[in-house]
């Protein structure tokens, strides 16, 4: 039983049939479309992304899946993105002499002496994210480029944001390395390539693909089915309880069980209840909310990018889509555009509670502040909330997700895959790996999901996994 139908649970479901034919997953998820954070809404016939979603990786059983499953219907999209900040625009990744330009000599002069600073004299400890980046990239860089952008995103100081958030998302980016690459062309790093491969539909069209091939290999998926409580008998999880379409409340027996439903939801979910210290830590994991506004113009592509980040503290919209640029097929109506206002909040607070109305008058006029749209040019609007988009790295999560982590370790048919179900703020491609290694491990292997990650030190591993005598399911 798989709980969750967004990349991770959909992948476990159709690796574990792959593997092991005989098996039959139901899959249970409590929205009304497939994909999680990754699926494709549609409004009036427009199409769009909770977040863009490129599909690049370096794990070959990924990619062969992706390509198994859409084949010709992955499209090549130049990446074109860039930062607002100080009423200009930024290329991404940084090109010198835009950069010069934008920023001038002067300021240029000391980021680049600043620089020298740090990597001169580093700070001894880097607990915090802040600290992480300075020691990389000097002060006045980050005092430039990511100070005010995290705060936006995170709703926190960069100072309160753990160290290995920094290390596990901007890991392979250094100011050597971008201006190396901005006077040869060249490009070394992964977060900033070139190219990508996406859908033509949206990243929704892969896992609505999905979920037709689990369903015409014998497998069930239910829509609208919230699981509300995972039923256990000493270390093992014998039953869900959801509530299902219509209302009623249902059990459903299982012998194995992969999650992936945000940890913190999922341990007030598990009866009998764990042991006091688990509920205390799984009520200390955070999340950050996000809703998108996405709004409908009279007129074609007001900007080229797929996206902007804005980092202009001016404004509250965080980053900015442009649904055309990542595919035309996306638009109902080639003479108009389709514009993504994405807002980083919490549930509850003003943003999240302000009527769809007020967030469209809202997201209509920071386009128009940022001189890429006049208000008076949007003809139509939809809006989406996303709770738990983002798991938080502040200062209680590790101690918090250890002993969750062992809690759950002792679990003997229990697996948690994917971003929320593991509280990592990770890639697409880590959450399907994570779920294909939940699989494997049905199929009799031993992988470690809280270890996995996509450097080549794991992928050697992955890809050589060792024997293993199954466990009776």
């Amino acid at each position: 039983m798989v709980i969750g139908g967004g990349p991770a649970g959909l992948t476990a479901a159709y690796e574990a049939q792959r593997l092991c034919p005989d098996l039959h997953p139901v899959v249970l998820e409590a929205g009304d479309l497939l994909g999680g954070i990754a699926r494709t809404e549609n409004h009036h016939g427009n199409r769009f992304d909770i977040g863009g979603h490129r599909f690049f990786t370096k794990v070959p059983e990924v990619e062969a899946m992706w390509r198994e499953v859409l084949g010709d219907d992955f499209i090549t999209v130049p990446r074109l993105s860039r930062i607002y900040y100080r009423g200009r625009y930024f290329n991404y990744p940084l090109r010198m002499f835009n950069a010069l330009y934008n920023i001038g000599a002067y300021e240029a002069a000391r980021i680049v002496l600043s620089y020298l600073r740090w990597q001169a004299m580093p700070a001894p400890r880097e607990d915090s994210f802040e600290d992480w980046v300075i020691n990389r990239f000097g002060q006045r860089l980050y005092m430039h480029f990511f100070k005010s952008y995290t705060e936006k995103v995170w709703g926190i100081p960069p100072s309160e944001i753990q160290a290995d958030w920094a290390a596990q998302r901007i890991k392979n980016l250094s100011l050597g390395k971008a201006v190396w690459n901005a006077l040869t062309g060249a490009n070394s790093t992964t977060s900033l390539i070139e190219e990508f491969q996406y859908p033509r539909l949206g990243p929704g069209m892969l896992w609505e693909r999905v979920g037709e091939r689990v369903t015409a290999a014998g497998g069930e998926i239910r829509m609208r089915s919230r699981v509300e409580r995972v039923l256990r008998e000493g270390r093992r999880i014998t039953a869900v309880e959801l509530t299902g379409p219509d209302g009623t409340r249902e059990r459903l027996a299982g012998g194995e069980f992969v999650n992936s439903m945000a940890l913190g939801e999922l341990i007030g979910c598990i009866e009998p209840a764990p042991p006091p210290e688990v509920l205390a830590a799984a009520g200390r994991l955070k999340y950050r909310d996000f809703l998108i506004v996405t709004l409908l113009l009279d007129h074609a592509d007001p900007f080229p990018d797929n996206w902007l980040y804005i980092h202009e503290p001016g404004v509250d919209v965080g980053r900015i889509q442009n649904f055309r640029a990542w595919s035309p097929e996306m638009l109902a109506d080639p003479e108009t555009a389709s514009i993504g206002m994405e807002y980083f909040c919490h549930a509850g607070d003003a943003l999240w509670t302000m009527s769809d109305e007020a967030l469209q008058a809202k997201a209509a006029a920071e386009l128009e502040r940022l001189g890429l749209a006049e208000a008076e040019t949007v003809i139509d609007a939809y809006v989406i909330r996303q709770p738990r988009a983002y798991p938080v790295y502040d200062s209680a999560y590790r101690t918090a997700l250890e002993t969750i982590a062992d809690w759950l370790g002792t679990l003997e048919n229990f697996q948690t895959v994917g971003r929320n179900g593991l509280h990592r703020y990770n890639n697409q491609d880590h959450s399907m790996l994570t779920a294909m290694l939940a699989a494997r491990n049905l199929a009799g292997e031993r992988h470690d999901l809280w270890k996995v990650n996509v450097e080549r030190s794991y992928l050697e591993e992955f890809e050589k996994p060792k024997s293993a005598v199954p466990e009776a399911a």
